[in-house]
């Protein structure tokens, strides 16, 4: 069973950065395409950013592209999600999320994952 925990969430000032983390202390995140998504209040679930299993391939929503940066320590066993000039729009929870299929275009879409993590919390005041 694929256990996935994301940490790094909080607040922060607009303009300012945070770095989420993603890990599984029970597998090998390796085997897996990993996505990040968020949610905020009201609103439907929305995906941010996915990275290929060997982190070759990237993928990002228009509105962070350029902000925010994924990427994966497969020694480590987690995944990344590096946001900056953070906007109050940000504010919301970020999941993330495992695939076992090929890495496509496809990975934008929440029903490609096979496992979600129970989210963090980011705020970004005004």
């Amino acid at each position: 069973q694929v256990q996935l925990v994301e940490s790094g969430g909080g607040l922060v000032q607009a303009g300012g950065s945070l770095r989420l983390s993603c890990a599984d202390s029970g597998r090998t995140l390796s085997a897996y395409n990993m996505g990040w998504f968020r949610q905020a209040p009201g609103k439907e679930r929305e995906f941010v950013a996915a990275i290929k299993r060997s982190g070759g391939s990237t993928l990002y929503a228009d509105s962070v592209k350029g902000r925010f940066t994924i990427s994966r320590d497969n020694a480590k066993n987690t995944v990344y999600l590096q946001m900056l000039s953070l906007k109050p729009e940000d504010t919301a929870v970020y999941y993330c999320a495992a695939s076992t299929g090929i890495f496509t275009s496809l990975h934008v879409k929440v029903g490609t994952y096979n496992y979600w993590g129970q989210g963090t919390q980011v705020t970004v005041s005004s």
